[in-house]
């Protein structure tokens, strides 16, 4: 059987390897960093990043990223540019190129295009020398340290180096730009991220669905509100529209005595918690939960009633 201590401590000498990298890559980060990150704003068109094996697969995470936080970018493979694809690359685009020698003979047509076509070029390599670096408009140059696989020859802290460097220009364009949650909801609608960032008012009910009455309305015809709508719940709105009390089914049990013969304003309980249709969705959960109740009315800034949201609706789309 296989001494597993040997796995932890091949495991924790590769993980302080490579964070002592990054310690050394964010120390050394200066001048050319900044320099590429106003390139990539300037820019009218989209940034297109290449890399070849395993920098290919840093180069389409570090795309995704860009793409997803406002930044237009896509990933375009150097052997396929050879072919046809060096045409997704147009002026005003501005190339990111990822190579840890700087030498990959991949990117050689890459590198040609983007100079005879004058489109700006970042270059992300461990050699300053290399043709990559000498040839880019900005040279980015991953400092000097040891891969963690002990042999030297296994792309490992060079392609961690290189992952946070993308991240690193990622959130320094975000905050430039201000990129909200909102924003980022905007590109990921789906999944649990994008049930997260759901607002309040995309998920509630509206119009005729909304279970309401007036504070005149007899509790028999209140009843029958809540069995219609079905939420197990009604608001109690003024002829204005204004949220004035809700009554739920613990009203109900505290005034069951001649309950048909009161109206709604009697059982009704005053100033219910609200909450705003440009809400996250997960707020109002959290709010829901923390009450132990299934419902929020949703009001805007003058207490007027928008909608309805019911914890079923935000179970559905996938909170919780």
């Amino acid at each position: 059987m296989a001494d597993t201590s040997k796995f932890l401590e091949t495991a924790r000498r590769v993980i302080r390897i490579e964070a002592d990298a990054l310690d050394l890559l964010a120390d050394g980060i200066g001048d050319p960093f900044a320099a590429a990150v106003q390139l990539i704003l300037d820019a009218p068109g989209r940034i297109i990043i290449c890399g070849m094996g395993k920098s290919g697969h840093v180069a389409r995470k570090i795309a995704a990223t860009f793409a997803s936080t406002g930044t237009p970018a896509h990933f375009v493979h150097p052997a396929e540019a050879s072919h046809g694809d060096l045409g997704m690359m147009a002026k005003g685009d501005v190339a990111l190129v990822l190579s840890n020698s700087g030498e990959t003979p991949e990117l050689a047509d890459v590198i040609a295009h983007t100079r005879r076509f004058n489109i700006p070029m970042i270059g992300v390599a461990s050699n300053a020398a290399s043709t990559l670096l000498t040839q880019s408009d900005v040279a980015i140059v991953l400092p000097a340290a040891p891969e963690a696989c002990g042999t030297g020859v296994v792309p490992t802290t060079s392609t961690t180096m290189t992952l946070a460097l993308g991240d690193a220009m990622a959130v320094a364009l975000m905050e430039h730009r201000a990129f909200t949650p909102a924003n980022f909801r905007d590109f990921h609608p789906g999944g649990k991220l994008g049930a997260r960032l759901s607002l309040v008012g995309n998920l509630m009910h509206a119009g005729d669905a909304m279970p309401l009455v007036t504070p005149q309305t007899g509790m028999g015809d209140a009843l029958l509100e809540i069995s219609q709508k079905g939420f197990g719940v009604v608001g109690v709105a003024c002829t204005d529209g204004t949220l004035e009390g809700i009554i739920t089914d613990g009203d109900l049990r505290r005034h069951m005595d001649g309950l048909l013969d009161l109206r709604a304003s009697d059982v009704q309980t005053k100033a219910p918690t609200t909450v705003r249709a440009g809400a996250l969705a997960e707020e109002a959960l959290g709010i829901m939960n923390a009450r132990k109740i299934t419902c929020l009315f949703v009001t805007d800034e003058r207490g007027k009633v928008e909608g309805l949201l019911h914890i079923h609706d935000c179970l559905r789309a996938g909170l919780g």
